[in-house]
């Protein structure tokens, strides 16, 4: 009875170190499997689907090993697609003068839109300014975060919308954070700013003029993913695979929106007052060619490009 009994511990030490060679030798099968895939981010709220995509394993079970790069300039990012990265952050001015100027790169995945009800830009006065309209902007200095960006390429269309020359004012470049001193300081009369600085400086009194993306249209395309064209062409099935896990990760920032917040703080590093007040982005993960016609008007009627450019080819065509 004891051999038997001895026997029989015997057989199941020996399966159990079966089943745990088996299982040694599985995982690395399991994860040979997923595709690598580079991509770069901004770190603002904007973004936050690719980081609760990657924090929440929506990524991995799509079959993505997704590494994610911080950045913070979105124009040289083009440049860096096929090489460094395989997705990249972008706006449709970015876009539209990359391809214009020879780089080879296409919009793959959507990402956040501009609507009235949940704008995440101002233009901002002091709270004792004289400025009440865009009217009164002629001759003023406004601060940018950069010259040739969306929201400024916004600012230059609301001026000339409203019968102002978009070169009556006088621009200066701003990183967002210093923003808020140099209008307090007198330095500059207005600012172009974002969530959550745009919140801040609302939070303090100062007066928005409006979103000016709102100034192209009621709901407008802001921010998207770009690739490589060539590189998207081959990879369909890791364009899907990133589409489906943004929605399946704002489906949970929907249903857990202070675990949301959590992994916004860990990207972005902002104070967690700030972070619970910060109002998330629109998203919607898809394209229309349409988004992309508007902002080639505005950007041909400014005078920043030269040439028009068919909406539709700066959209890749799904199979």
């Amino acid at each position: 009875m004891a051999q038997k009994l001895k026997c029989s511990r015997s057989f199941a030490v020996v399966v159990a170190s079966i089943l745990c060679i088996g299982a040694w030798f599985k995982a690395p099968a399991t994860a040979a499997q997923l595709t690598p895939v580079r991509a770069a981010y901004i770190p603002v709220v904007s973004w936050l689907p690719a980081w609760v995509a990657k924090e929440k394993g929506f990524f991995e079970k799509n079959g993505l090993d997704v590494t994610l790069s911080v950045t913070q300039n979105l124009s040289v990012l083009p440049g860096t697609l096929g090489r460094q990265f395989d997705f990249a952050p972008s706006t449709p001015p970015d876009l539209i003068k990359a391809v214009l100027a020879g780089i080879d790169v296409v919009a793959v995945a959507g990402q956040g839109i501009e609507t009235k009800d949940n704008p995440s830009t101002h233009l901002i006065v002091r709270k004792d300014s004289a400025i009440t309209s865009m009217q009164d902007l002629k001759g003023k200095v406004i601060a940018t975060p950069a010259l040739g960006a969306i929201i400024h390429v916004s600012v230059l269309h609301g001026l000339k919308k409203n019968g102002i020359d978009p070169n009556s004012i006088r621009a200066v470049e701003v990183p967002f954070p210093n923003m808020p001193d140099q209008l307090k300081a007198g330095n500059v009369d207005a600012v172009e700013a974002l969530e959550p600085f745009a919140g801040q400086l609302l939070a303090a009194g100062n007066r928005s003029l409006g979103d000016p993306l709102l100034s192209v249209s009621d709901e407008v395309l802001y921010t998207f993913w770009i690739s490589e064209r060539k590189w998207a062409a081959d990879n369909h099935a890791v364009i899907d695979a990133w589409v489906v896990s943004l929605n399946q990760a704002k489906e949970f920032m929907d249903a857990n929106p202070q675990e949301a917040r959590a992994i916004l703080a860990k990207y972005t590093k902002l104070p967690e007052a700030v972070v619970q007040k910060i109002p998330f982005v629109t998203y919607r993960f898809s394209l229309d060619p349409r988004d992309f016609a508007v902002w080639v008007n505005v950007l041909k009627d400014l005078g920043q490009i030269t040439r028009s450019i068919d909406e539709n080819s700066l959209v890749m065509k799904t199979k």
